[in-house]
């Protein structure tokens, strides 16, 4: 199954549904997966044609401290939820990603609880950190899996495997920059053996994206680089340093297509980390113009706003509980939804843009000026970004005309043909 024109959207369930921050083992089913239902008109209003979804296994807190891979979490519901949230996608063209969160665990993983109580054999599925049990960077409660034990290769195949065949579409590998790319190697060969269009994301935060792709068998990674470049030099009025991102962004799309995003579960919403949110609009415009797959973080497309702070129960506020239908969500948000879907639906009417070649044209303080072309040539736009005071003097060429945006002082500007 080809992603190279998917556009997803990514939900947080367990926030998203308003769930209990704890699962106390034994607790009672709880059927709020059903609520995405109601917003899978929503994902396709607004171009997208895939749900990215946070957690969905049952977990102690927040679902990245995973007790059971293979059960769905009861705050959520059971198989028959996700199976009908699967086909429900499925039947308006949406593809599905589950989270897999493999580098660590939680700490009443069976496994864990065994190897605690002295199994030696179930021991071995874990790292040691000197006299104790290696965790997810300080944090206790995430226990590192060992990666070296061929046990563990085979539990992640098999969780793999287990929910491909019940009909999701790819995955989105947790925290895959802590595990060895020898290990995806192998996990990306035996799961496309038996799933050879498994789309499979890797959560990579920095380092070489290209070579992390070629050495692992991901299909793709998070470009995290690119997202820092985009708030930052808008924030800073300082276009150079997302030339230079987009430089680097145009070499790895020739090699693969990154994920891109300007927001998403574990960073400050974009509307918040904007200083000036007329510069939305250019955020948004690089998103949907340059190579690869975009990512649209739930609740951005309306102008959420949330902080992510460096605390316990830091993220709360950029994944919020979600009203149970799309009809109840403010007015207010509604400019920047249109936003969103005028420029997923210039995307849609080029669809090289996935792939699209960059180029460089002007580049100063407050000024970019870049063109993306179609790999065969037939057809281009040029996209102008404009932080500045004063207009931008761009004409458009024979035949183009300015498809989004403007010209104008803290405009950006999308120019080509019909």
């Amino acid at each position: 199954m080809r992603f190279e024109h998917v556009i997803l959207w990514h939900v947080y369930p367990l926030g998203f549904t308003g769930a209990e921050r704890d699962n106390p083992p034994g607790g009672p089913v709880r059927h709020r997966l059903p609520q995405l239902l109601a917003w899978l008109d929503h994902l396709v209003a607004l171009g997208a044609n895939g749900l990215q979804l946070g957690p969905v296994f049952d977990s102690e807190t927040h679902g990245y401290d995973t007790r059971d891979h293979f059960r769905i979490d009861p705050r959520l519901g059971d198989d028959g939820d996700l199976d009908a949230l699967v086909a429900a996608a499925h039947a308006r063209g949406v593809r599905v990603v589950l989270d897999g969160v493999f580098n660590h665990v939680g700490r009443s993983f069976p496994r864990f609880a065994a190897a605690e109580a002295g199994d030696a054999e179930s021991a071995r599925w874990f790292r040691r950190d000197g006299e104790g049990w290696a965790d997810f960077e300080g944090h206790g409660a995430l226990v590192a899996l060992n990666h070296e034990e061929p046990a563990v290769l085979d539990h992640v195949v098999a969780v793999m495997r287990h929910w491909l065949d019940r009909g999701i579409d790819g995955w989105r590998l947790d925290a895959a920059y802590a595990v060895p790319t020898a290990f995806w190697r192998r996990v990306a060969d035996q799961v496309r053996a038996s799933h050879p269009d498994a789309w499979l994301l890797g959560e990579v935060i920095h380092g070489d994206y290209a070579a992390f792709v070629a050495e692992s068998g991901l299909d793709s990674v998070t470009q995290y680089e690119l997202w820092k470049a985009i708030w930052s030099s808008l924030n800073e009025r300082n276009l150079w340093e997302l030339a230079w991102s987009l430089g680097r962004h145009r070499d790895m799309v020739a090699a693969f297509l990154p994920a891109t995003f300007v927001g998403n579960h574990d960073t400050t919403r974009i509307a918040s980390r904007l200083d000036d949110e007329r510069h939305l609009a250019h955020a948004l415009t690089v998103l949907f113009t340059v190579g690869g797959i975009p990512v649209v973080y739930a609740g951005d497309e309306e102008g959420f706003r949330g902080v992510k702070e460096d605390r316990e129960g830091g993220d709360d506020a950029v994944r919020p509980r979600f009203p149970d239908s799309p009809d109840e969500l403010s007015p207010v948000g509604e400019p920047i939804l249109r936003l969103h879907q005028r420029l997923i639906a210039l995307r849609r009417r080029k669809p090289w843009l996935a792939q699209g070649r960059y180029e460089q044209v002007r580049v100063e303080n407050d000024v970019l000026v870049y063109r993306m072309s179609a790999p065969d040539g037939g057809d281009a736009v040029t996209v102008a970004l404009n932080v500045g005071d004063a207009a931008v003097d761009l004409a458009p060429g024979p035949g183009e005309r300015v498809l989004e945006g403007g010209l104008g002082p803290h405009e950006a500007a999308v120019i080509g043909r019909d």
